[in-house]
């Protein structure tokens, strides 16, 4: 069995929340989301992780969050840094804005040289998501392709009652690919499901039952390869706007338009919660409550 590396997406200060909820108690022992990940991963058969984070906040992040998991697996760290960019292109005059998730895991390139899953820090996927992710990876079909695969989760299970989230829908093929993910900036609930009002003129409905994408990805590590020719053609596009973004799934989306990777989406059994705003801490807790009172988890964790 190769060994599996953990990236977790970890660089962002969540500016609808308020503040770096990825160090937030949230468990019944003051656990944060990171650890329930980290514990399911490790479940899973992942050996290793990359935290992708800020140099600002290194010296922090080492000793409250990356200490505590040495002894469980090896931990690496990697930077996004906003000059952090191919040959040839330079951050323009006055931009601030980070370039989004796929140059998040653009940063962690050089230690990625083997199988890997990609997750957001603030989000809780549940164990059965690291299996897919896992049982993937360590056996992909054999293809010329680019390999990967995405844990897909219901909609109405991913909407906060305190607010508009992006979600990014997935469309999957009878075969149970992925063939696209379309990006919606801002999801409500509804009587009759969820929809988008981006343009509250004309607004997209959902029925909540719909696969959408929370950043839960394993890939083949050639994906890093072609990951920074898209960027490359993404900056040669958009660079110099002040808030463009490189975001991971459009990444995705270009290589299978292009018939060059084929990524499995597999639908996990669990709930996503996570905390897009702060008022959605207390529900996040109390899910955290109910699942070690259930048995999913011991209490404390490590």
């Amino acid at each position: 069995m190769p060994e599996l590396t953990l990236t977790v997406l970890a660089a962002g200060m969540g500016s609808r929340y308020g503040g770096l909820k990825q160090l937030d108690p949230m468990g019944p022992r003051g656990e944060t989301i990171m650890d329930y990940s980290v514990f399911d991963a490790v479940r899973a058969g992942f050996k290793r992780i990359v935290f992708v984070i800020r140099r600002d906040f290194e010296a922090d992040f080492r000793e409250r969050v990356g200490k505590k998991y040495e002894k469980l697996l090896a931990v690496d760290y990697a930077f996004q840094q906003l000059d952090d960019l191919p040959g040839g292109f330079s951050v323009p005059a006055g931009r601030e804005k980070p370039w989004g998730t796929g140059h998040a895991l653009y940063a962690a390139r050089r230690l990625l040289t083997g199988p890997f899953a990609v997750i957001n820090a603030d989000d809780f996927y549940g164990a059965d998501g690291y299996r897919r992710l896992a049982g993937y990876l360590s056996a992909p079909p054999q293809t010329s392709l680019i390999r990967g695969v995405i844990a897909t989760f219901v909609l109405a299970n991913t909407l906060s009652e305190n607010g508009s989230v992006a979600r990014g829908i997935c469309s999957v093929d009878e075969a149970g690919c992925l063939r696209k993910v379309t990006e919606f900036t801002k999801i409500v609930k509804t009587s009759s499901g969820a929809a988008d009002e981006s343009d509250p003129g004309h607004p997209v409905r959902f029925t909540g039952r719909e696969p959408v994408s929370m950043n839960c990805w394993g890939f083949m590590p050639e994906f890093i390869g072609r990951l920074e020719e898209l960027l490359t053609e993404f900056l040669s596009a958009r660079g110099t706007e002040m808030k463009s973004e490189f975001y991971l799934p459009g990444a995705v989306d270009a290589l299978i338009s292009r018939g060059e990777a084929v990524i499995a989406a597999r639908s996990s059994g669990d709930r996503w919660f996570g905390v897009t705003y702060r008022e959605d801490r207390p529900l996040v807790q109390e899910n955290l409550r109910r699942l070690v009172e259930a048995g999913a988890y011991p209490s404390p964790l490590f």
